[in-house]
C-alpha cells in the first residue's frame, strides 16, 4: 500500500515581501497620525488599528492544503474553507494525471479557484503555489486540480492505483 502525503502553505518569499511591504505604508500612516501634535487618535484606536492591520495580513499564513491519495481515494483539504477532508473515491474517478498548467490563464491565480467566476470547462483548482497539478476528471463530467510540489511522488502513487480507477 502506496500513501502520497503532502501539506503547503503560502510561504513563498515575494508573497512575504509583498505583504510587508504592503503594510509599511498604513502602518507609517497610521504612525504618523498617532502622533501628531492635535491628533485625535486614542491609544485604543492606535493599537485597534494596528492590530488590524497585522492580523489581516498574517490572515493569508493560516491557510493550508493537504493532500493525501491512498488505497480508498484522493483526499483534499484547503482550511480555512474545508474543515476537514474532503474524500474522492477511486470508483468516481474517470482519469488522474499528474500535469503542467498555467494558474494565471487556466483558473485566474492560485488558491481555491474556477467554477462560476472564470473558465467553467477546467473546472476548479485548489492550489497554493507552482505550476504542477493532481488532474482529476470525475465520472459525474467535472474537473478538480490539486496543486503539488511532489511530482514524481505524486505521478508513482497514482500509476499504483491505476487500477482501481
Amino acid at each position: 500500500m502506496k500513501v502520497f502525503k503532502e501539506v503547503q502553505r503560502f510561504i513563498q518569499t515575494w508573497l512575504i515581501v509583498l505583504l510587508a511591504v504592503s503594510v509599511i505604508v498604513p502602518m507609517a500612516i497610521i504612525v504618523n497620525t498617532y502622533f501628531e501634535d492635535n491628533s485625535n487618535m486614542t491609544t485604543n484606536e492606535f493599537v485597534l488599528t494596528i492590530a488590524g492591520i497585522l492580523l489581516s495580513v498574517s490572515f493569508i499564513f493560516f491557510f493550508k492544503l493537504t493532500t493525501r491519495i491512498d488505497e480508498n481515494g484522493i483526499h483534499y483539504q484547503f482550511f480555512p474553507f474545508h474543515f476537514s477532508m474532503r474524500n474522492i473515491p477511486w470508483k468516481e474517478i474517470e482519469k488522474a494525471h499528474v500535469r503542467t498548467y498555467d494558474p494565471i490563464t487556466e483558473y485566474g491565480g492560485w488558491g481555491l479557484k474556477g467554477g462560476a467566476f472564470w473558465n467553467k470547462k477546467n473546472g476548479k483548482a485548489i492550489n497554493i503555489s507552482g505550476d504542477i497539478g493532481i488532474q482529476l476528471e470525475l465520472k459525474n463530467g467535472k474537473k478538480l486540480l490539486i496543486g503539488t510540489q511532489k511530482e514524481n511522488e505524486a505521478n508513482q502513487v497514482l500509476k499504483t492505483y491505476q487500477d482501481k480507477i
